[in-house]
Formats: C-alpha cells, structure tokens, sequence
C-alpha cells in the first residue's frame, strides 16, 4: 500500500524542479523560448510523478500494467460531441474502458479566468464523455470513473475571494465573498 501523503509531496517537489529545469532549457536547440510561466509548461514532463503516482495507485487496487495506457496513440476515446478525446491517462482492461485522467496544473497570474476555463474543459470533457457512454460508445463497459488533476499555485491571486457581478440574481453562498480566514456560510 502506498503512503500517499509522503509521496504526494516528493512529486509535488518534482513538479516545480522538473517545470523550473524545463524553463531553463528550453530554446537551447531551436533558440525558440515560451513567454512567462508557459515555458516550464510546454515540456510536458512536469506532471509525471502524478501520472506515475496514479498508476501505483491503480496497480494498488489490482489494475495491471498493460491495461493503463499514456502517451499519443493509445489514450483516445470517442466522444459524442467531437470524434474522439485524447485523455492523459486511459484504463481499458479486457476491451472495457474503466477511467480516463486528465492532469493539469495551474500558476499565477491570471488565477481567475484561466481557472474558470479549466473548470469548463473538465465539465464538458465529462459532459463529453458520458454522452458517448451513454449512447453506447464503450460496448458493454460500466459507466467509466473520470478525473481531473488540478495542481492548483498556493499564490495570493489563488486564495483571494473572487468578485461577483450580481446585476440580476445573486450568486451561490459559496461563491460569495468570504475574507481569507473567515469561515464559510
């Protein structure tokens, strides 16, 4: 059994030095460099002590090896509103899809709209998804487990109350601005 809390730190510690060494190398072939916090992102490795910590956990319950599936080629599904998804990670064992993983991280400054986009994509790549199951896209699966990694900054634009506009019907009392530090209604 995998102690989760220990490992999920060393990987977290992972994510910043793998994005902070992707940043740093990147352009050195193509003299090419990504603008502001993009650069350590478009390497792609800084998730991957999450995906590889997501396959432990999913060995630890029984699913074998061959059945988890990362990597262009072999994590696409079908959608009902597009032809078909690419998921970061994708179970199928014995032609049933079991889940689909998407992993992503999100860093400063721009918390608050590129926040709100990432909650879109993962409704509606469920929404997606489901629709597909629903209209028997999976053969005979059971309904498929999704999920959504957000590595979310700990940074003042993360952990301010949002603002609302509530010009004809007010927000839900958890949307509602709180002060940091109050508790919530």
């Amino acid at each position: 059994m995998i102690e989760l809390e220990p490992r999920l730190r060393d990987v977290v510690r992972r994510f910043w030095l793998t994005r902070d060494k992707q940043a740093q190398d990147q352009g050195t072939k193509t003299g090419r460099k990504d603008v502001g916090n993009r650069a350590g992102a478009t390497g792609a490795a800084h998730l991957d002590g999450f995906f590889e910590l997501v396959r432990d956990l999913l060995k630890d319950v029984g699913i074998v090896n061959p059945d988890i599936y990362r990597g262009r080629g072999v994590v696409e599904i079908p959608g009902w509103f597009r032809p078909e998804k690419q998921w970061d990670l994708v179970v199928v064992s014995r032609g049933k899809l079991i889940a689909a993983l998407e992993f992503k991280s999100h860093l400063g400054p721009s918390f608050s709209n590129n926040y709100n986009n990432r909650t879109e994509e993962a409704i509606g790549n469920a929404s997606d998804v489901l629709a597909a199951y629903r209209e028997g896209a999976f053969r005979d699966s059971l309904r498929p487990w999704l999920g959504y990694l957000m590595l979310l900054e700990e940074a003042h634009g993360s952990t301010k109350p949002v603002d609302v506009a509530e010009p004809h019907f007010p927000v839900f009392p958890n949307f509602e601005a709180h002060p940091i530090g109050s508790a919530m209604r």
